[in-house]
């Protein structure tokens, strides 16, 4: 009899330390996020929210092997890539794109609902806005995404707030300090009922990103207040960088209806080391609470001419 329990209580033990050190993951809690990828390395940034660390003093980044196992936040300034004082702004520090361009790592950014642009040697930073500048610095503007077309101009689309939030695109001098202010055009704006499922007089079209396949542009985008559980990502096609833009009649691709997560949109698309194409993307936090957003990747790809999302290949991304 003692010996039997002796077996139960010993079981049990080893089941309960198994239980205890199993890797417990934690969400990371990034908004409007982007992945860039530079020799086998996947580093991310987005927008911080909430009570989550170091909301509000720059972007942090994360950095993966595999899409699979995240460290960080692992910027080169206590977690931070670039942080305040070293930037253009003092807060809405929002939604960040890293580029390469002549061994120069840039990252383009929102804050003081502005655009700046900031530079390193390092994906990890420190980028620093050496002009303290705005890159337009008229009205405001937020979500830039610098697109580079195959004879070498550069493209800033980006998100007016004008009677709405709407999406237009500049062409971008060489320098990316500044934009060629006679190329300024109107892409798209909140026109559909799923643009505007609450009817709200100021529609939102954002966090714009642009693809070129097989000769066509393709603009990606989010719509609806992200508050809203309704918000979700579509897409528009043209001939030109500069549009018409014809949106895709099968809009929204990426919403709760085929993800199941409420308030899912605003990333980027990013190609993994094998070559396929991804969306990372963020999601309110829970059902009920929109802010901190939490990270998350799907798969997508170019089927014919159209984009297609594989649903549910949609995961979080997490940290051990």
């Amino acid at each position: 009899m003692l010996s039997s329990l002796c077996i139960f209580v010993c079981c049990s033990q080893e089941n309960n330390a198994s239980k205890t050190t199993e890797p417990q993951l934690k969400n990371i809690l990034l908004a409007d996020p982007t992945i860039f990828y530079e020799n086998g390395n996947y580093y991310l940034y987005g927008t911080t929210g909430g009570d989550t660390p170091l909301n509000g003093q720059g972007f942090m980044v994360y950095t993966s092997t595999d899409l699979k196992k995240w460290n960080g936040p692992a910027g080169s300034q206590n977690g931070l890539a670039l942080k305040k004082g070293d930037s253009f702004g003092d807060k809405g520090f929002w939604a960040p794109q890293v580029l390469k361009c002549k061994n120069i790592f840039y990252m383009i950014y929102t804050a003081n609902e502005n655009i700046a642009i900031a530079s390193s040697n390092s994906p990890l930073g420190p980028f620093k806005n050496e002009s303290q500048k705005p890159i337009i610095e008229t009205g405001n503007q937020i979500d830039p995404f610098i697109f580079i077309d195959e004879d070498g101009k550069k493209y800033l689309y980006h998100v007016r707030l004008t009677n709405g939030n709407r999406i237009f695109v500049a062409e971008i001098n060489d320098d990316l300090q500044s934009i060629k202010p006679e190329t300024l055009t109107e892409c798209i704006s909140g026109t559909l009922p799923w643009e505007n499922t609450q009817n709200v007089p100021w529609p939102v079209t954002e966090g714009p990103t642009v693809l070129k396949h097989v000769g066509l542009y393709y603009l990606i985008y989010s719509a609806n207040d992200f508050r809203n559980p309704d918000y979700a990502v579509g897409y528009a096609t043209s001939k030109s960088p500069y549009g018409p833009w014809e949106k895709a009649v099968e809009s929204p691709i990426i919403s709760r209806k085929n993800v199941k997560q409420n308030g899912i949109g605003h990333g980027d698309v990013f190609w993994d080391k094998n070559k396929k194409m991804h969306y990372v993307l963020h999601t309110h936090f829970n059902e009920s609470t929109v802010s901190p957003r939490k990270t998350g990747i799907i798969f997508i790809d170019f089927i014919d001419d159209k984009i297609k999302v594989d649903s549910k290949s949609f995961r979080f991304l997490n940290l051990e």
